[in-house]
């Protein structure tokens, strides 16, 4: 394949490929969303993702970087469904205690970071890669403030509206279409800003965390989690090398960057550091179950559908289910394919975050000077 056979996401593509959106996530829900798929446009977007990382001519980190929001908006525009289906509005991990339900945990780590960017009624807040909207839906409850999602794919845009809309937030909510790298707000404009486990799509930290700076007002606090490979990885360990290879190819991400480069990125940027800590592997009580643990099949519980469709039996089942929605041609050709990225990714992140080379909760708390 060559590079003229990339189908860029575009708006008009978005609203092509996806005639109809259900609004809920029941397990008829993705069969419905499958279903209502262009199903010509569908495979051509699998195939252009496949592209970063198959046998292509862009199967290298210079593609993958230079045409990053190639990558992840393709890669959001397949997997979004899944996502919703298989871990619910709020697209990221969590601590968990025991007796904690996952949307408990969900909400305490988001809690966690609201506090941390001092976030308060009446606020502008930023949320930088908002998904469909789960956590900002939760700074408004938690706190009062007024929260813009910033996100580039379309679809996700969309879903965050139908949410807001659900629950009565239309006046308290934004979604706005936009790159993080040049984000299309004014200087000085928001009171904080967030991004939860989003700007490791970026090619390079410091242009995000530049314009998170830009767009905060002097005094303003930033918070995020950020993926990032730990001190313990080894470049020169081929497993190691495989690991983080994979967890980019399952998560749609052009290069995973080290601890030590996002919190110089911060820096550079112009952050006065508050807090810094991989609170992956810095364990607050001693019932404290691991963040990766519902993509753990043998730490899998059964606690409603999402909790089934992590399971091991519950993947089987997706699984087959999808082998033949797509025979029967019902789901698009190549969404096999995409169920197997996903499964790649939480074998990956699992296996990486077991010998301790990955975090997905590298927080950094940061303020912008007053002068």
């Amino acid at each position: 394949m060559s590079t003229s056979a990339l189908l860029e996401p575009t708006t008009e593509l978005s609203k092509a490929l996806h005639q109809d959106v259900v609004e809920d996530q029941s397990a008829s829900s993705i069969v419905n969303r499958l279903k209502s798929k262009n199903k010509e446009l569908q495979t051509q977007s699998i195939n252009t993702y496949q592209q970063f990382w198959s046998d292509s001519e862009n199967n290298n980190e210079e593609s993958r970087t230079t045409m990053y929001k190639t990558l992840t908006n393709t890669y959001y525009t397949l997997a979004t469904d899944f996502y919703e289906y298989g871990w619910g509005e709020s697209f990221h991990f969590a601590r968990r205690s025991v007796g904690e339900t996952h949307r408990e945990s969900i909400r305490r780590h988001e809690h966690l970071l609201f506090a941390s960017a001092q976030i308060k009624a009446g606020m502008k807040v930023l949320d930088v890669g908002c998904g469909v909207g789960g956590p900002a839906r939760e700074c408004i409850r938690f706190t009062g403030a007024h929260v813009t999602g910033l996100n580039n794919n379309d679809y996700q845009i969309q879903r965050a509206n139908i949410y807001a809309a659900k629950y009565k937030q239309q006046d308290f909510s934004t979604f706005v279409k936009g790159d993080f790298m040049d984000m299309p707000f004014a200087d000085n404009s928001f009171d904080a800003v967030y991004a939860i486990e989003a700007t490791c799509h970026a090619p390079v930290l410091k242009g995000v965390y530049s314009q998170m700076y830009r767009v905060l007002k002097p005094g303003g606090f930033f918070a995020i989690y950020e993926w990032c490979l730990t001190d313990k990885f080894d470049n020169t360990n081929e497993l190691h090398k495989k690991l983080a290879l994979d967890i980019e190819h399952g998560d749609g991400i052009a290069k995973l960057f080290g601890t030590d480069v996002a919190l110089q990125a911060a820096k550079d940027a112009g952050f006065e550091i508050e807090v810094v800590s991989d609170i992956a592997h810095e364990t607050t009580a001693g019932n404290e179950i691991p963040w990766y643990s519902y993509l753990d099949v043998g730490m899998i519980d059964f606690s409603g559908i999402q909790g089934f469709a992590r399971s091991h039996i519950g993947r089987k089942f997706t699984s087959n289910a999808v082998k033949v929605l797509e025979k029967v041609g019902i789901a698009p050709e190549g969404t096999v394919k995409v169920q197997d990225v996903l499964t790649t990714a939480a074998d990956s992140l699992v296996a990486g975050a077991k010998i301790e080379i990955f975090t997905p909760m590298y927080l950094i708390v940061g303020r912008k000077p007053l002068n």
